[in-house]
């Protein structure tokens, strides 16, 4: 395992960063894309996820990986999700530890991330990351 520089790791983030979802081409762009992106969460002062999932299913498992992943200690209860099955947009708060869910009607699929830090090279929103990134 390689220690990234924080200015690795934004390049790494950056090249996930866009309007599509890219896919992880090998197990070593996964590995490098899951280091830098833990990374920033341990610099930035909090989070918010946003996961845009074809379902609540989906959304939910996607959400505890990238929390557990994180280094975060939440358990959600599925109960608390619908049981829709339909596009879901689910946003979770790292600093009040809270989320909210909404019908989605976009096309984008995958996991957002916007990290808030006093430290400018850690400030941004990325993704679309993968929902299986840490599966």
């Amino acid at each position: 395992m390689t220690d990234l520089t924080i200015s690795e790791a934004k390049k790494i983030l950056d090249s996930f960063s866009g309007t599509t979802t890219k896919q992880v081409q090998s197990e070593e762009e996964k590995t490098q894309l899951q280091q830098a992106l833990k990374l920033f969460s341990q610099e930035a002062d909090c989070e918010n996820l946003g996961i845009c999932a074809d379902d609540a299913t989906q959304g939910f498992v996607a959400l505890n990986h990238y929390l557990q992943a994180l280094g975060y200690n939440v358990e959600l209860n599925a109960a608390d999700f619908p049981d829709a099955p339909e596009p879901i947009y689910i946003k979770f708060n790292t600093q009040k530890m809270s989320h909210y869910f909404d019908r989605y009607i976009g096309d984008y699929r995958g996991v957002l991330i916007s990290c808030q830090s006093e430290d400018d090279r850690i400030n941004g929103t990325y993704g679309h990351l993968p929902l299986n990134l840490f599966e």
